[in-house]
């Protein structure tokens, strides 16, 4: 019995191209030709893609099918292993997607910032964003507290900031800004190795106007 391509992967239940990827990567033998020049696939090569197939269910990596083969289940511990990382990442990933869902969140609001994310600004998310991915665990939570406790008044105050806000409108919501402690989007509250990077993401981020009230704020002292 032979087969074609298309009905060699027909049988094995994949596509043709699947079949020619395998022959690509060295998995799978290529055949003889016909004298019309079609590939005659025999029922070995059938046996050789199904197991490949089986492989692929199990979530064997290509690259490591020869590895399984030699060393048997042996082999699949690691595979194992593997698989129950991915779905410890999946796990986290519908977490994280049903919160966004439920808060109606931006898509890619960061973990743990999905309550607040809709009422920031564009500014105020792209540096959620930088410090959320920059930031080790102890620093990240802090960061949370800081942004979810921030009044909404004060956001709003910062917000509304235009290019004609006078001395007295800066001066106050400098001090809006720092009532209670340090607020979050200061250089100085984020850890010494990251200052240089938040300065700098402030000064592209934010007006000129809201950069004078953010150094105004540094120099106030914390009530």
């Amino acid at each position: 019995m032979e087969w074609s391509t298309r009905e060699l992967a027909a049988l094995a239940g994949t596509t043709v191209n699947t079949v020619r990827h395998y022959h690509a990567v060295g998995l799978l033998e290529v055949p003889e030709r016909r004298h019309n020049g079609y590939k005659q696939y025999r029922v070995h090569h059938l046996v050789r893609l199904i197991r490949l197939r089986r492989f692929a269910e199990l979530g064997v990596p290509l690259a490591q099918v020869a590895d399984v083969e030699r060393r048997q289940t042996l082999a699949l511990h690691g595979v194992d292993q593997a698989l129950e990382a991915d779905l410890e990442r999946l796990q986290r990933a519908r977490s994280d997607v049903a919160a966004i869902l439920r808060e109606n969140a931006p898509p890619d609001t960061p973990r743990g910032f999905e309550a607040i994310a809709a009422g920031l600004s564009a500014a105020d998310r792209s540096l959620v964003h930088i410090l959320a991915r920059v930031s080790g665990a102890e620093h990240l939570t802090r960061l949370r507290a800081m942004v979810v406790t921030e009044p909404a008044g004060t956001r709003r105050a910062f917000d509304d900031l235009g290019p004609d806000a006078s001395e007295a409108t800066r001066d106050r919501v400098a001090a809006l800004l720092t009532d209670g402690g340090p607020h979050w989007r200061s250089p100085e509250t984020a850890p010494p190795a990251l200052r240089a990077t938040v300065a700098a993401a402030v000064a592209e981020l934010y007006s000129p106007v809201q950069r004078d009230v953010l150094r105004r704020s540094s120099s106030v002292p914390a009530e």
